[in-house]
């Protein structure tokens, strides 16, 4: 059966974008960038909202033809099927999306327990509907050696979850926490 994944690359104080929205902290190195392509090999689906799917889009035109992880993930990317949800966007211009106006928590685990490969939900702001639905079955920190003080925080504040620690990985200077959801 499928999982319900979500990944972040964030702050040690677990923000995902500093109160600018700006993200370069976490620009993933050749090394990094390979970790998630072997975890984003195991995706068939992508959930994403407005924000996550506008940074994602540059996957779509990036050279994939290249050697190395970034071209590799480029491949990977556009091979998944992807949904966003988003009440403003009226059109999605990428390949293999679909555009969903409202997050259903029903539709959602149907569709993970339809799934061969797992679905990977971006963007902290949905992935906390699903936290909050009791969806998600995986989480994927990768914790960058830096404290940016507030912003976009990459786990909601008002959901409790007990997790069991699966695996502690050093990748460079960022540290990759993989858990598992207890139900």
């Amino acid at each position: 059966m499928a999982r319900l994944r979500y990944l972040a690359i964030c702050s040690l104080d677990l923000h995902t974008a500093d109160s600018d929205g700006d993200f370069g902290f976490a620009r993933p190195d050749d090394e990094l960038h390979q970790v998630v392509n072997d975890l984003s090999r195991e995706v068939g689906t992508y959930l994403s909202g407005r924000r996550d799917h506008e940074v994602m889009t540059y996957w779509e035109t990036a050279p994939g033809d290249v050697p190395g992880p970034e071209g590799e993930f480029a491949r990977i990317w556009r091979a998944a099927d992807k949904v966003v949800y988003s009440t403003t966007l009226e059109e999605v211009t990428t390949a293999r999306t679909r555009l969903v106006d409202h997050f259903d928590p029903d539709e959602v685990a149907a569709l993970v327990a339809e799934s061969t490969l797992d679905v990977s939900i971006g963007g902290p702001t949905l992935a906390a509907e699903a936290f909050r639905a009791g969806l998600v079955d995986e989480v994927h920190l990768f914790l960058h050696p830096v404290v940016i003080g507030g912003g976009l925080r990459a786990l909601p504040e008002d959901v409790r979850l007990d997790l069991e620690l699966l695996s502690v990985e050093r990748i460079g200077e960022v540290v990759h926490l993989h858990h598992r959801v207890r139900r």
